[in-house]
């Protein structure tokens, strides 16, 4: 390999622009990088005061097809492929008029982003098909004696700094590096295309699905301290807010347990509309609730358990603000992690004031949930895969099986315990008041044993409380138990042979109950 390769000419063709003109500016300033631009990437490069040259003025041919055809040309494939110590390409290059190119920025069109999209049709999908970019990341990795390929924006800083470290050219091994980072994108990037094909566009889950992660940083431990452990993913599906993606503003290093959690307590605030806070222990709520406020909501789900919510993780779907960190630091309990969508200055500085340890993620907007994103679970030998548990509450397919119907204040409770009880281990139930998680039975062979420990938890809390069950009641027996501590509704999937004596139960004892036809189990 030729080393060093210094950084002469540089072509960009993005549509991730994050950071580009920095960057793009950067090569030109320090480097004297000419640049070559396809398209849109050219005119925000200009727009930024960037001198650009067009690809077109290269090759002498316009963009056509709307854009389907532009760089994939001679003059541009030559100038990333040839080995440039080669006598016959050099020979080539000097006949045809082909110039060398040293580096690379090229980050693909969104397909992922684009079919994750609802009511997205196959004709948009299938334009959002990269064809000249693949092909130039495939010829500039497969060439990378010679040519420096960058495919994310992350990158930007670390090519920047390695190229002021060697005085404006690239290292053999750095060159390596990033053309294996290249070579697995497009690799993933043409595996989901695949995917999508594979399923025609229906809800049918594909014949074959490849995985291609990234090993994102070391974990502190798996489970157990005795178990090695790493967090790996895929930077190239989806902007959902995720404990995966989330930058670590404080605290030590992450465990396996930590992001585990930290993804449950997400997944549950990301619920509901309002305020929303959760506390979760071994991946179960044992604390939620909404408030008018994210203080007023993390006061209220704390207040649920405090025994439990030692060593939990918290999260919020809310901007931290001072008055939210104040009632965070309040209590007397060690947490683990604190998740939202970002901390405000004053508060980031009261939190870490108080714990030293406790790890502050910060995962950006809630935005919209990705159906798009699978749930796996690995087995010996394989994985378990399915679409992600995402209805909430679909008040159209709900029925009222009791005489009495639920009050205002009780149906507004039901709503929120059918959430919180979607995320909660099976078997689970769940008893709730004024938007509060009071107690929750989880992860238990029979259903009269959770609903004895929600009860417990939730003491005399639950009179006039609401509960809700992940699945059906086989008997009355549970029903009886939550009548018995004083619960006046009940909401559950139905479907049992028994509904009937459940019902006639209820109706015994003027309560309400509402059957959802849709059932949550977590497993």
């Amino acid at each position: 390999m030729a080393d060093p390769i210094p950084i002469r000419r540089a072509l960009f063709s993005v549509s991730d622009k994050t950071g580009l003109s920095e960057f793009a500016s950067a090569l030109v300033r320090e480097f004297e990088a000419e640049i070559l631009s396809t398209g849109g990437t050219a005119k925000f490069l200009r727009d930024a005061g960037v001198e650009v040259i067009d690809v077109a003025d290269i090759t002498g041919f316009p963009e056509m097809m709307d854009g389907r055809l532009k760089t994939l040309h001679p003059k541009i494939h030559g100038g990333l492929l040839a080995v440039r110590d080669n006598p016959e390409h050099a020979e080539a290059m000097r006949t045809h008029g082909i110039q060398p190119i040293d580096l690379v920025c090229i980050n693909l069109y969104p397909f992922q982003q684009t079919i994750a999209k609802p009511g997205v049709t196959f004709e948009e999908a299938i334009e959002n098909i990269d064809i000249g970019g693949p092909a130039m990341l495939r010829s500039a990795a497969k060439n990378h004696a010679y040519v420096l390929v960058v495919t994310s924006p992350e990158q930007y800083a670390s090519v920047l700094n390695h190229l002021r470290e060697h005085r404006g050219a690239s290292a053999e091994d750095f060159r390596r590096e990033l053309a294996q980072i290249a070579f697995a994108h497009t690799s993933a990037y043409d595996s989901a295309i695949a995917g999508y094909l594979s399923s025609s566009g229906d809800e049918e889950m594909p014949v074959k699905m490849d995985l291609h992660l990234a090993r994102k940083q070391s974990l502190r431990y798996g489970e157990n301290p005795h178990q090695k452990a790493a967090l790996y993913f895929d930077q190239h599906v989806g902007k959902e807010a995720s404990a995966a993606r989330a930058t670590q503003l404080h605290g030590k290093e992450l465990s396996y347990i930590n992001l585990l959690d930290a993804d449950g307590a997400l997944d549950c605030v990301k619920e509901f509309a309002e305020p929303a806070a959760c506390i979760v222990k071994h991946t179960t709520p044992c604390g939620c609730a909404v408030g008018e406020n994210p203080a007023e909501a993390f006061g209220r789900a704390f207040a649920g358990d405090p025994l439990a919510a030692f060593g939990g993780i918290v999260a919020l779907n809310r901007q931290v603000d001072f008055a939210t960190a104040k009632a965070i630091v309040s209590i007397d309990k060690l947490l683990e992690v604190i998740v939202a969508p970002g901390f405000d200055e004053d508060a980031l500085a009261l939190l870490k004031e108080r714990w030293k340890n406790v790890r502050l993620l910060a995962v950006g907007p809630m935005g919209q949930r990705d159906p798009g994103e699978m749930h796996m679970h690995k087995i010996v030998g394989g994985y378990l895969i399915q679409q992600r548990d995402l209805p909430g509450v679909d008040e159209q397919e709900w029925k009222i099986v009791s005489r009495r119907s639920p009050t205002p204040a009780e149906l507004a409770d039901l709503k929120f315990a059918w959430l919180v009880c979607k995320h909660v281990k099976s078997n689970a139930i769940v008893i709730c008041k004024d938007g509060m998680l009071l107690g929750a039975g989880a992860g238990q062979m029979d259903r009269p044993s959770a609903a004895r420990l929600a009860i417990e938890k939730s003491g005399p809390r639950a009179k006039s409380a609401v509960a809700a069950s992940d699945a059906f009641f086989p008997f009355p027996d549970a029903p009886q138990l939550l009548l018995d501590a004083g619960v006046t509704a009940i909401v559950h999937p139905g479907g049992s042979l028994k509904d009937k004596e459940t019902i006639e139960l209820v109706d015994s004892r003027n309560a309400a109950m509402v059957l959802t036809g849709r059932r949550h189990f977590k497993h």
